[in-house]
């Protein structure tokens, strides 16, 4: 087939190939190589014959001896059921689970799911499949619904049998967030191995084992995971088809834990997925390392690339992209006015905006020189920050420092410390301990601002506060209550320092209709990532980053796609009549305003300064403030500076990349079915080969208990899931969208977010429950026999190519006609369209003689097999352009990464690592070819009536 490919078989045996192990009958699911060459092929299996059937089990080649099935020994046998609809369930299965082939780039699922067809969302599914290996990073902006993306990217990788085992990891408190969505939208089921979780599966496994070989689908925290101390040996001996990192931006400093997980992880997948709305800290080094996670050899001078140069890797969309705000509608109201709010200090306030304006931040005007020594100069405006946030916020500052410079337990000063600022710092405290409650003018706008937009104990209306400091956090959590005639449990708190189970489960909360929580409060932990818009469209920023990547991201929680209401957005601005005070007026509410402008005009505030980092944006900000400058000079001259001196910047990462404007919709892959639909299949195949389940059943659902084998299935699932609903006493199933859409919004006005009745998609785990069902009934090396309306026999034969990680490169579904004599091969679906074979097919119940048939089941098999071989040239082509774009990008990039390397140590060194990546570049490509001679199987026969 392949030029080199040796005579031995690299790939021994396709997904559903019948093989004996043991003397029992078993299908096979994947075949891949196994981590050491000595046990040759792990093969996971499910049991066909009576004493396995339903057991899945895996086996090595190289311990186990595995035998295929001969397709040439294929016994004929009669279907007597009603319109032969076992041989149909039989066919319809074998379809199903047959992965697409590697050469097959077009979407196949992308309307199967509970979610809106949107074509934008769909793009990162396009981009990924046109790759030999998927790895991409998704960069849309906040609110597009990348999960949703990711889902759609990696439910195409399972219908391709490239999705068996799959890691996500994301922060902790958005696990049960993802978890949800692609279980409601997609009906993947992932287990979730949070600290809980984590220790559910230690204790129910062996001591010392592998948990991740426990379950093929997981999500875990990235916090949890980084432990490599732990979890890394586990990590290191395990391979994914496919890993998905959510917030990789945070993978990006180099030498830190999340990004030594990251690059093991990298390592370990087939597939990789990087999701972030901000995924570069705006330098192109760091920027490149994170795209060489997915590509190794997509960039060969870090400091200089374009945007083409990963235009096969990365895609970012913004609100303001044409395809993005054509399909909006009524799911992404405009949001409304930043407002901002000011309130005039106290004077118990304004006696601090004097201290700090006349002896710490006045600098080297001070009399005496500043407070602080020259090491510290940012301490003030530290200082000025907790401030602008509550008196609280000050207080618990100063207490810190204090407890730095003195001895424990008294304020006798250490020896070498300064005692100007000591005193200082003493004033300060007395004076932040004059403030009372009463004498907060913030807190007061915050109750008068809740009020208006109606919050109150019986209102259903909501708002998130947000605050940097978890002290002021505290302190409104505890205050808020009484001020605006709530009970305690009506004011959420929700703050880093909860473990990822109580973050978890206040986000859940918050997104029910019937959560008693009118108010959260809440730090900047819930500023990535998490979906506060369901039940909520009012964000009151209690104090303000310095940063307009933060603001923004806090802005994205309700400003998202879903939304169903205008976004509200206020600030509360603290005002001071104190001369020369730094008050909010100062740099809050401009970076409010230009949040705002920005985001109106390009959809992102990320590009105003250039800096892509919230942390390097407050630094820079700062020093500016710090030289005299104005928050106004200081944005502008950031983006002039970006504009004048970023090249690099402006191409790769402003505005929109990836799509350009125009392309046509992604195309959608042919998919031939026996069956009319997902729901008429399952009807029958629950009719016809399931036992003695009993199903209640009307127009919109399917009830019944779960066997023991299907409960298995969904023990993925959360444990106060699966109790609560008692999914596995009684499963509850909708194929109507309207309906699923439905129970899921009215489990949002319950106690969970987690809707009684699951929305049947193909990857549902009762759709792959009644697959193998089907498949397994169908006995040893056996072949249905169909009666229907031909003038001559019909073999149905299968042949499959793969390559040597077991995915199949070719896959033809033949039918064989002119037997005996001279053999033709065609397309079997147009020969089953022919004879009519589907719903509404009689079984006379007649059998006939089958012994000519059964001599002619050799020939059809080498009929088949030559034709085959007279396409391979053409299989061949395919193949060989699939790697024609990736050949040409790696020899590219290794001659940019060899030139002007010299012969001292660097060079020679940086020349063997750029041919290790070389060679394992064209050793990935060489796996991904054909490999070995075709497997062949005989479906099934159609036989005229006679």
């Amino acid at each position: 087939m392949t030029e080199g490919a040796g005579a031995t078989q690299t790939s021994p045996f396709a997904p559903g190939a019948r093989v004996e192990v043991r003397d029992a009958e078993w299908m096979v699911r994947t075949c891949t190589p196994a981590a050491s060459a000595v046990d040759g092929h792990m093969v996971r299996a499910v049991g066909v014959s009576e004493f396995v059937r339903g057991e899945d089990a895996v086996f090595f080649t190289g311990i186990e001896e595995v035998t295929a099935l001969d397709p040439e020994r294929t016994r004929l046998v009669h279907d007597d059921s009603s319109g032969y609809v076992r041989s149909r369930l039989y066919l319809e299965s074998v379809l199903r689970r047959t992965p697409l082939p590697q050469s097959e780039r077009r979407l196949a699922m992308p309307d199967k799911f509970l979610l809106k067809d949107l074509v934008y969302q769909r793009r990162p599914a396009e981009l990924a499949l046109r790759e030999l290996r998927p790895r991409v990073l998704i960069a849309d902006v906040v609110g597009l619904g990348k999960t949703l993306e990711i889902g759609l990217i990696l439910a195409e990788l399972i219908r391709r049998g490239r999705g068996e085992r799959i890691l996500v990891v994301t922060p902790q408190q958005v696990l049960e967030q993802f978890q949800q969505e692609l279980w409601t939208r997609f009906a993947i089921p992932l287990v979730r191995l949070d600290s809980v979780g984590l220790e559910r599966v230690q204790r129910d496994i062996p001591a010392g084992r592998n948990p991740f070989l426990y379950f093929k689908r997981a999500i875990i925290s990235v916090d949890t995971l980084k432990n490599q101390g732990k979890y890394g040996q586990h990590l290191r001996s395990m391979h994914w088809d496919a890993v998905v990192i959510d917030e990789s931006h945070n993978l990006i400093n180099e030498g830190n834990l999340r990004n030594q997980l990251a690059r093991l992880l990298a390592a370990q997948t087939d597939a990789l997925l990087l999701a972030s709305a901000t995924p570069h800290n705006g330098n192109s080094e760091s920027f490149a390392e994170l795209i060489r996670l997915l590509d190794p050899a997509a960039i060969a001078d870090p400091k200089d690339y374009s945007a083409k140069d990963i235009e096969h890797l990365y895609i970012r969309r913004t609100k303001v992209h044409p395809e993005v705000r054509a399909e909006m509608g009524d799911d992404w109201p405009e949001r409304g006015p930043s407002v901002s709010v000011r309130c005039a200090a106290t004077p118990a306030e304004e006696k601090v905006f004097a201290e700090l304006t006349r002896v710490w931040l006045a600098g080297e005007e001070r009399e005496g020189g500043p407070v602080t020594r020259k090491e510290r100069r940012l301490f003030p405006y530290t200082l000025l920050k907790a401030f602008l946030s509550s008196h609280v916020a000050l207080a618990t500052t100063v207490e810190n420092r204090l407890k730095t410079i003195t001895t424990s337990g008294t304020d006798a000063l250490k020896d070498g410390e300064d005692e100007r600022e000591h005193k200082a710092l003493l004033d300060l405290r007395d004076l932040a301990r004059e403030i009372g409650d009463a004498d907060s003018a913030k807190l007061k706008g915050l109750v008068k601002e809740l009020e208006q937009i109606g919050v109150k104990a019986k209102s259903p209306t909501r708002a998130v506060v947000f605050s940097e400091s978890v002290p002021t956090l505290e302190w409104l959590n505890e205050t808020l209550p009484k001020e605006l005639g709530l009970k305690p449990e009506q004011v959420a708190l929700m703050h880093g320092g909860l473990s990822d189970t109580e973050q978890q489960r206040i986000i859940s909360d918050f997104a029910l209709e019937t959560s008693k929580v009118r108010v959260l409060v809440t730090g900047d932990v819930a500023s990535e990532g998490v979906n506060l818009h369901r039940q909520c469209h009012h964000i009151v920023h209690y104090d303000l980053p310095w940063s307009l990547i933060r603001i923004e991201q806090r802005n994205g929680r309700i400003d998202r796609f879903g939304q169903k209401h205008h976004p509200q957005f206020r600030a509360l601005v603290l005002t001071s009549t104190v001369e020369g005070a730094k008050d909010d007026t100062v740099v809050s509410e401009r970076l409010l305003d230009r949040e705002e402008k920005a985001h109106r005009a390009m959809g992102t505030a990320e590009t105003v300064t250039g800096l892509f980092s919230a942390k390097k944006e407050e630094d820079r900000l700062i020093q500016d403030l710090l030289k005299g400058h104005t928050v106004d000079e200081s944005l502008d001259a950031a983006h002039q500076q970006q504009e004048e001196g970023s090249a690099w910047a402006g191409d790769v990462l402003f505005g929109d990349v990836g799509v350009p404007e125009g392309e046509a919709a992604p195309e959608r892959a042919p998919e031939p079915q026996l069956f009319g639909s997902t729901e008429e299949f399952v009807r029958a195949a629950l009719g016809t080969v399931a036992g003695e389940v009993s199903v209640d059943e009307d127009e919109r659902i399917l009830a019944f208990e779960p066997p023991r084998d299907l409960a298995h299935r969904l023990s993925a699932l959360p444990v106060d899931y699966l109790r609560e609903l008692k999914v596995k006493e009684r499963l509850r199933v909708t194929f109507d969208r309207e309906h699923a859409q439905k129970r899921l919004d009215e489990a949002r006005a319950t106690k969970t977010t987690w809707p009684d009745t699951s929305y049947v998609t193909d990857l549902h785990p009762l759709v792959e429950w009644l697959v193998d069902k089907v498949q397994v009934q169908t006995h040893r090396n056996e072949a249905p026999v169909i009666r229907a309306d031909v003038d001559a026999p019909v073999f149905l034969v299968q042949g499959t190519y793969s390559n040597e990680l077991g995915q199949p490169t070719v896959v033809e579904w033949m039918a064989v006609t002119g037997l005996p004599g001279e053999p033709r091969v065609e397309d079997m679906f147009d020969a089953l369209d022919r004879a009519g074979v589907g719903t509404g097919m009689v079984n006379t119940g007649q059998p006939g003689d089958l012994s000519g048939l059964q001599e002619l089941v050799p020939e059809a098999v080498r009929a088949a097999r030559a034709h085959l071989a007279e396409r391979s040239a053409e299989y061949d082509a395919r193949i060989k352009e699939d790697l024609a774009r990736p050949q040409q990008r790696l020899e590219q990039w290794q001659q940019l990464s060899l030139q002007g390397l010299g012969e001292d140590l660097r060079g020679l060194r940086k020349k063997e690592r750029v041919h290790d990546t070389y060679a394992e570049q064209q050793r990935l490509m060489r796996r991904m070819s054909t490999a070995g001679e075709p497997l062949l199987r005989v479906l099934a026969v159609v036989k005229g009536e006679n």
